[in-house]
């Protein structure tokens, strides 16, 4: 019997909420359903709402550090979720993951050293690699009706030029919602290893797969690549607390930790806040039945519009990813232009998407959807969706 409810619209604008409130500074529009910035549109889980009502009441929110049972919170999700054992100072507390991977370019390359991304992929990546003055390489996928692969023979290629010092990693892919299967990530740890290139492997998304165990945490591949290897996790998009700004990193090697902490340290990110703590180890104590029903929430809707697609949008191409809750959304059969379809989809159809090409230039064609949201949502995204393609087609006639 179900627990929890998705159905409900939980009110989010003039709450400063990125998604909903900056349309107008981010689109230039006003009036679009907002279906891109990852976030969900659900409740947090009751027990992280409880956690934090409760230490509101308490009405001191001193300085804080990350107790034992927070750490022990950490460790037996790790374990429970993952398989993956993992020990309490392998543990880096960072604010967000995208401030660790800019630590990391920073800790671990030289200005001139390349990093090479797998695209097209989550555009930070591509930020904190140039905005520090290292090379970027592009290793892009290869993808067939929605199936994407690594495509490694390029990848050591890349690290056959002897300029590549690290590799960023996105298991499971954010924008694909790819799970890279244990061959591939085996194959891929060889060449690292063989080429001394650290890789940093951002797994925020490794809970939100849609088949139990599917993810495969990189340290898991070899004792070799554990001690060559930074493993971001978060609990933010998990339980959808990432305002809250909280990220652990996990750091297997204690050289390679104790560079990081450094880094930290300087950047002056090292303290957690007190509700954050909070959340996050209410969620990992308390969250999994509502995360498991949440999952199965979204998949529902990802059905939902491969369905609704088949019978009434046969131009748009969805396919159905193996984690995360955004769809990757192939346009390419309307023969529009990037910025035609992007100035389309927000003027005419009146829905705000992210953009394909913000994620590279294998994005062309493409717009990434977020479904974590009631149904009621979706079911309306795709009346507009199809109300817009059947105008394009009576203006063809």
């Amino acid at each position: 019997m179900k627990k929890y409810s998705f159905d409900g619209s939980i009110h989010r604008l003039d709450t400063g909420s990125e998604k909903w409130d900056a349309l107008e500074e981010v689109f230039g529009v006003t009036e679009a359903l907002p279906m891109w910035v990852a976030d969900m549109d659900f409740a947090a889980p009751p027990s992280v709402i409880q956690a934090l009502q409760s230490r509101v009441e308490h009405g001191v929110f001193g300085y804080t550090v990350r107790t034992d049972s927070y750490h022990e919170a950490v460790i037996g999700w790790m374990e429970s979720r993952h398989n993956w054992s993992i020990q309490k100072e392998w543990i880096v507390f960072t604010p967000g993951i995208v401030p660790a991977l800019s630590i990391a370019v920073q800790r671990f390359t030289a200005p001139g050293d390349a990093v090479v991304i797998q695209t097209p992929v989550y555009a930070p990546f591509y930020e904190v690699v140039r905005g520090q003055g290292r090379e970027l390489m592009t290793n892009p996928l290869k993808g067939t009706n929605g199936h994407y692969t690594m495509d490694l023979e390029h990848l050591e290629s890349c690290f056959q030029t002897g300029r590549v010092k690290m590799l960023i990693l996105c298991s499971p892919h954010n924008p694909l919602g790819t799970i890279w299967s244990r061959h591939e990530l085996e194959e891929l740890a060889a060449l690292c290893v063989r080429y001394e290139v650290l890789i940093v492997s951002d797994e925020i998304h490794a809970d939100l797969v849609h088949q139990p165990g599917a993810h495969t945490p990189l340290s898991l591949i070899s004792d070799a690549i554990a001690q060559q290897s930074i493993i971001c996790t978060a609990p933010s998009k998990t339980f959808n607390i990432p305002g809250l700004c909280t990220s652990n990193i996990i750091i297997p090697n204690a050289k390679v930790r104790e560079s990081f902490m450094q880094g930290v340290k300087m950047m002056g990110l090292s303290s957690i806040s007190t509700l954050g703590a909070t959340a996050a180890e209410a969620a990992y104590r308390g969250g999994a039945d509502w995360l498991d029903e949440c999952l199965a929430y979204v998949r529902g809707n990802m059905e939902y519009v491969q369905r609704y697609a088949a019978e009434h949008l046969p131009q748009l191409g969805v396919y159905l990813p193996d984690a995360t809750y955004l769809l990757w959304l192939d346009f390419s059969k309307l023969n529009m232009t990037q910025e035609q379809l992007s100035s389309a989809l927000l003027n005419e159809a009146k829905i705000a998407l992210n953009d394909g090409i913000f994620f590279g230039t294998e994005g062309t064609g493409f717009m990434r959807m977020n479904v974590a949201c009631p149904r009621a949502t979706v079911e309306e995204a795709m009346r507009r969706l199809t109300a817009w393609v059947n105008s394009l087609s009576q203006a063809s006639l």
